[in-house]
C-alpha cells in the first residue's frame, strides 16, 4: 500500500469510455474499449472530510450522490478504503455522456472514471491493473454481478479476455491495425432482467464445443491479423439466438451489416446496442447509416457510434 500520500491540490478530470461486452464469442469474459461514447469524472480537493459527490449531469436524475450507492463513488471509496484515506476531502462531479441501458457498459464507464480520477489525483503510485478489483466492486452496485468484461476493457483499453471473474485473471489481446467498429444503440429500452431471464442455464455439448472454436478462432485470428478466420469465427451460437428477438430489426441488420462486408456483427452486451467489426472505416460508417435507415422504416431513432477499438482506455486529459 502507497505510504505518505502528498496533501494533494488543484482539479484533473478524467475520461473513461463506453465498452462492447461478449463480443460475440466470449460471454461474460471478453470485452473491448471504444474511443466514443464515454464518461467524464473531475475531481478537486473537497471542503470537509471524505468524498463527496458534488453534483451528475447527464444523468436525468437517475443517479444517487449517495456514494454506496454510486458505481463512480462507490468504487472510488473502495480505493479510499484501501489506502486508509477514507478521511480526505475530496469532490466528485460526474458528467455521463453516454446513454443508460445501451449495452455499452455505462456503469462501468462511471465506476471506471471515479476510480481512475481519484488514483491520478493522489499520486498512488498504483497502476491500472492494481485498481481494477475495486472499479468492477462499484459496477457491482449497478447491476449485482461481478464480472468485468466492461470494466477491464474500460479502464485497461483495447481488447480483454477475462479468464476468471472471481480472481480477475486477465489478459490483454493483441489487436491488429486497420480493424474499425460501427455501434447502432436503438432508442428503446431493453431491462437487464429480460435480456438475463430469456438465457437458458444449460448448454448443448455439441454446441458448446463449436462456440470453443470460434472463441478459439477469433483470439488466433488477432494475433495473426488473419481476417478470413475472424469472420468465420465471429458467430455466437448460445447468448445471440436467444436474445435476437429482444431487439426489433435485429436479424435483418444483421443480414445487411454481413452482405455489406463485416467481418463480424452481433448485439453489444445485453443489448439493444448492436455492433459490427470492418477492416476499414467506410464500410463501418456506410453500415452505420444503413442500419439507422432500417430502424427509422420501423419509427426507431438511433445513434451510430464510429471507433477503432481504443488501446488506451481510461486517460487523464
Amino acid at each position: 500500500m502507497p505510504q505518505n500520500l502528498v496533501r494533494m491540490s488543484g482539479t484533473i478530470k478524467v475520461f473513461a469510455p463506453a465498452s462492447v461486452a461478449n463480443v460475440a464469442v466470449g460471454f461474460d469474459i471478453l470485452g473491448f474499449a471504444l474511443e466514443k461514447p464515454g464518461d467524464e469524472i473531475i475531481v478537486r480537493p473537497g471542503t470537509e472530510p471524505g468524498l463527496k459527490i458534488t453534483s451528475i449531469t447527464g444523468a436525468k436524475n437517475k443517479l444517487p450522490l449517495d456514494l454506496m450507492h454510486n458505481t463512480a463513488g462507490y468504487a472510488a471509496f473502495r480505493l479510499l478504503q484501501h489506502l486508509g484515506e477514507e478521511k480526505r476531502p475530496i469532490q466528485m462531479e460526474i458528467h455521463k455522456k453516454m446513454p443508460f441501458g445501451s449495452g455499452l457498459g455505462s456503469s462501468a464507464a462511471s465506476a471506471v472514471g471515479g476510480v481512475f480520477a481519484v488514483n491520478e489525483w493522489l499520486k498512488t503510485g498504483l497502476t491500472k491493473a492494481e485498481i481494477l478489483r475495486f472499479a468492477v466492486e462499484g459496477e457491482q452496485i449497478a447491476d449485482g454481478a461481478f464480472h468485468a468484461d466492461n470494466v477491464a476493457p474500460s479502464l485497461l483499453g483495447g481488447l480483454v479476455l477475462i479468464r476468471d471473474n472471481e480472481s480477475l485473471d486477465f489478459k490483454k489481446i493483441h489487436v491488429p491495425p486497420g480493424l474499425f467498429v460501427v455501434v447502432i444503440y436503438p432508442h428503446i429500452t431493453v431491462l437487464t432482467r429480460d435480456s438475463r431471464a430469456v438465457l437458458s442455464p444449460t448448454v448443448e455439448l455439441s454446441t458448446a464445443i463449436r462456440q470453443n472454436g470460434n472463441l478459439a478462432g477469433f483470439i488466433a485470428a488477432m494475433y495473426t491479423a488473419d481476417f478470413g478466420l475472424m469472420k468465420r469465427s465471429l458467430q455466437d451460437l448460445i447468448i445471440e439466438p436467444q436474445r435476437a428477438s429482444l431487439i426489433p430489426g435485429f436479424y435483418e441488420i444483421k443480414e445487411m451489416a454481413l452482405q455489406t462486408g463485416c467481418l463480424g456483427f452481433s448485439i453489444s452486451g445485453a443489448g439493444p446496442s448492436m455492433f459490427a467489426l470492418c477492416d476499414n472505416s467506410h464500410l463501418a460508417e456506410e453500415i452505420g447509416q444503413k442500419a439507422a435507415t432500417l430502424l427509422a422504416a420501423k419509427k426507431i431513432k438511433s445513434d451510430v457510434f464510429l471507433s477503432k477499438i481504443n488501446l488506451e482506455g481510461a486517460f487523464r486529459y
